[in-house]
């Protein structure tokens, strides 16, 4: 963990391609270092949530380069790695499991290391069937948060203020419903925690993550067949399913 992160650091200090491409041997040491933590981390998740079975290194991790186009401060090198582990892959539509290291510097990442399962952005008819089934589901949403490993807290980033339209203002769940993210997150030491504990932390959460990974399965065309294997997506297609 020390060597990402002194990388990181320096990175922060020098956000420039100059600095970049003169220490290139130092970048892919870090990179190295990251990749065979979320190698471990796959085979380890592998043994409680078999779905994601075939995804690797590649399917999980993300280029260090900004897309300029969306790059507020105008530096070209994100100061974080991060993996998202999932079903199908990253670019698959499903919720996973995201490990994070980073200097805390970040646009877009302020904290400087965290775990989050589940997904930030969850499309309106995603929303629509996660309200409902939390609703109606008899306070079972509820059973699974109150499950979850004390590091862990819902998202509550963008929640509305009053209940949906068509939704019981006075229910008993109505703040899981007035949810816009079902993202669960929590900040770690990166100094003191091992991989067991992250895949312990992982493992409390996958109840969370089938009950959205439901919803999103359940949103998709009647057309289309389940993924089971990073390989099998078909990028463009806009699901994380093949079409017969």
């Amino acid at each position: 963990m020390y060597t990402i992160l002194s990388y990181l650091r320096n990175l922060e200090a020098n956000n420039n391609k100059i600095w970049f491409d003169a220490h290139k041997s130092e970048y892919h040491e870090a990179r190295a270092h990251f990749n065979a933590i979320v190698e471990k981390l796959i085979e380890g998740i592998l043994v409680f949530d078999p779905s994601v079975k075939g995804v690797g290194i590649k399917e999980s991790t993300y280029r260090i380069h900004k897309d300029m186009r969306f790059s507020k401060d105008g530096l070209p090198y994100k100061t974080h790695f991060g993996a998202f582990i999932c079903r199908g892959g990253k670019k698959s539509g499903f919720s996973g499991y995201y490990f994070h290291i980073g200097t805390g510097s970040g646009e877009d990442y302020p904290c400087r290391s965290f775990l989050a399962v589940g997904n930030y952005y969850i499309e309106s008819k995603v929303l629509k069937i996660l309200r409902e089934d939390i609703e109606l589901g008899g306070g079972d949403f509820d059973r699974i948060i109150k499950g979850l490993h004390p590091s862990l807290s819902l998202d509550q980033d963008q929640k509305l203020k009053r209940a949906p339209l068509g939704f019981d203002a006075e229910g008993p769940y109505i703040e899981y419903v007035k949810l816009k993210n079902f993202c669960l997150s929590g900040e770690y030491d990166d100094a003191n925690l091992s991989i067991e504990d992250v895949l312990k932390i992982f493992k409390s959460a996958k109840p969370f993550l089938d009950y959205v990974n439901r919803a999103i399965e359940y949103s998709l065309p009647p057309w289309t067949t389940p993924v089971t294997s990073p390989a099998a997506y078909r990028p463009g297609t806009g699901y994380p399913y093949l079409v017969k």
